[in-house]
């Protein structure tokens, strides 16, 4: 087997498992102690993982948060579609919270002419839904200038207050081990709230926000119905078997 093959299978293992183990290796790629010892140690000097007795385990980079203009130019045709498959979820006469996320923000134009409530954090959020005339409660608190989100100790306590059919969340990472996670803590705790006081809570991400870590958790990964892109099935067991999954069918 190639080095470039090794290494693939060692990834892959660690995405999926987050530690792999150098005699388990050593078996099923059929090599040698000596041939592992360096695959794991190019892989380390790579960043990709962190050596330890007996094996390796996965490294977790904490991504430094983008604006909201930023999220909003990458990866819009997949977060387009997750939206447009997020909007089957809200029937009419649904109390939804709306998340301060740029995939939250496609949900919106599906919202139009639907007998719902939205409260939401999102300034934009907030102003898109009332230009549609849909019926809208903005959070009140502390402005995140930089993803233009309400955060703070009053937006949690309005939130106290209120019960949701359906809540919508976006996130930064998600990981089989330390479930769904975000930058701010003060947005963290936000989404925590809104999904304390929802029925059923939805995260809309793309796969780019799988196998990340933020700083900050949210909830577990059973907590919440992941809806995102079609997944490879092999790749992403661990969290098919985990949690409900729902992919776009495209």
């Amino acid at each position: 087997m190639l080095t470039e093959e090794r290494h693939t299978y060692i990834l892959t293992q660690l995405r999926e498992y987050g530690l792999v183990k150098s005699k388990e290796l050593m078996h099923y790629l059929n090599c040698s102690e000596s041939t592992i010892r360096r695959d794991l140690a190019q892989l380390e000097e790579l960043g990709e993982l962190s050596r330890i007795h007996g094996g390796a385990k996965k490294v977790y980079h904490l991504d430094e948060e983008l604006s909201i203009s930023e999220k909003s130019s990458i990866n819009v045709q997949e977060k387009k579609e997750i939206a447009k498959l997020a909007a089957l979820f809200i029937k009419e006469n649904d109390t939804i919270f709306l998340d301060a996320g740029t995939t939250t923000l496609y949900l919106i134009p599906y919202l139009k002419n639907k007998n719902i409530q939205v409260v939401t954090n999102g300034i934009q959020h907030a102003v898109l839904l009332a230009d549609q005339q849909t019926k809208t409660i903005l959070l009140g608190g502390n402005i995140k200038l930089k993803t233009k989100a309400i955060i703070g100790t009053t937006t949690i306590s309005q939130l106290e207050n209120y019960r949701f059919n359906k809540c919508f969340l976006g996130i930064n990472g998600i990981d089989s081990e330390f479930g769904y996670t975000t930058p701010d803590i003060e947005e963290a705790a936000v989404k925590k709230q809104a999904h304390l006081h929802s029925s059923k809570t939805f995260i809309l991400a793309d796969k780019t926000k799988f196998n990340k870590v933020s700083f900050a958790k949210v909830i577990e990964l059973e907590d919440a119905t992941i809806l995102t892109q079609h997944l490879d099935p092999i790749l992403y067991k661990n969290y098919f078997s985990q949690t409900t999954i729902k992919e776009d069918a495209k």
